[in-house]
């Protein structure tokens, strides 16, 4: 059956990600800010007099929204660069158009129904909300989102030919997170749909398929391709890590994101430090600055679908202190109250 691949928070695997034959699915304050503190959630459980206890949400002041945001306007070069030699393989939109249509879509979204809960503002409120705020703040319309109950800590979006996307987290993800970070996870899914990721990577993937058909020099095409692909999707994940950013408005929710799932688990989650996560990415930058370190470490990302995390931690921080990102930060405005819901 062929191979759909999905855009994914967290995965680093070696192969794209595929639908079997039951379609089981295989994600401190801010530099230059206008807020004078960090934004933070806070859960404060209070005992009522029956013993129970009730949970307050404190959600954060109303944050910037970029009302005429491109996608290019956060893209990263890398992506950008690679998003065009993918634009430029012969074939590529058409063959894609051909192999999928309204039922493999339909059969992706009744999955997705008949196994996971669908997020609404009558089921799961607070996730919902985030979501259309995180939308809202990126200029993109809302997706469906779906909670999907699994072990594993991730995150991912299926759009196909941009007709009914949809964003679906897993429940450890939930439990891991904190409410600024889970937030951060969606707008990174947004990322993903706000510059027509799943789209490309759909068809790349599927033209990567038909090569290894092809007699002779087919196997070695395919190979060329699927390299391309994994180079494009890596870069894409540089992309939508900034579209976190751009809806967390702090560079250590991101990061704190990204260690997490490096390393982190519920228990453990108030020891982590992010300001040593990140001298932990400068040290991996040191020890592969030498031609043999430069090899090594190509020969190690080479066949991953996405970055490090401590390369993704670095490159997310350098961009918060960039002329770029203050620039988007100015031409931004408040969110009011009624665009929040």
């Amino acid at each position: 059956m062929a191979s759909l691949v999905l855009s994914s928070l967290c995965f680093t695997s070696h192969k794209p990600c595929s639908f079997t034959s039951s379609l089981r699915f295989s994600f401190g304050a801010l530099t230059g800010s206008r807020f004078a503190a960090p934004l933070t959630v806070r859960f404060r459980p209070e005992k009522r007099r029956n013993g129970r206890i009730r949970v307050s949400v404190y959600s954060r002041a109303s944050p910037l929204v970029f009302r005429d945001l491109d996608a290019d306007d956060f893209r990263h070069p890398l992506d950008k660069q690679n998003t065009l030699i993918l634009k430029a393989i012969p074939g590529l939109n058409e063959l894609g158009r051909a192999l999928l249509g309204t039922v493999t879509e339909q059969i992706m979204l009744l999955e997705n129904i008949g196994t996971s809960v669908l997020v609404s503002k009558d089921q799961l409120p607070e996730l919902h909300k985030m979501m259309i705020e995180a939308a809202g703040i990126l200029n993109i319309e809302s997706p469906d989102l779906y909670v999907r109950q699994s072990p594993v800590p991730n995150a991912y979006t299926l759009a196909i030919s941009g007709k009914k996307p949809f964003v679906v987290i897993h429940t450890s993800l939930v439990e891991l997170l904190t409410r600024n970070e889970l937030q951060a996870v969606l707008a990174h899914e947004l990322g993903h749909l706000k510059c027509d990721h799943g789209v490309w990577l759909t068809f790349a993937n599927l033209l990567t398929l038909g090569a290894y058909t092809v007699p002779g020099l087919g196997a070695f095409l395919a190979q060329t391709l699927e390299e391309q692909l994994f180079r494009w999707l890596r870069a894409a994940e540089l992309t939508c890590d900034r579209a976190a950013l751009l809806v967390a408005q702090d560079p250590k929710v991101v990061i704190s994101v990204l260690m997490k799932l490096a390393g982190g688990c519920p228990s453990m989650a108030d020891q982590l430090n992010v300001d040593a996560f990140l001298e932990q990415a400068r040290s991996y930058d040191k020890a592969s600055s030498s031609p043999v370190g430069y090899y090594i470490r190509n020969a190690q990302t080479r066949q991953l679908s996405h970055p490090l995390p401590v390369l993704r931690a670095r490159e997310i921080d350098e961009w918060s202190r960039s002329n770029e990102y203050r620039s988007l930060l100015k031409r931004a405005t408040q969110m009011n109250v009624v665009e929040k819901v």
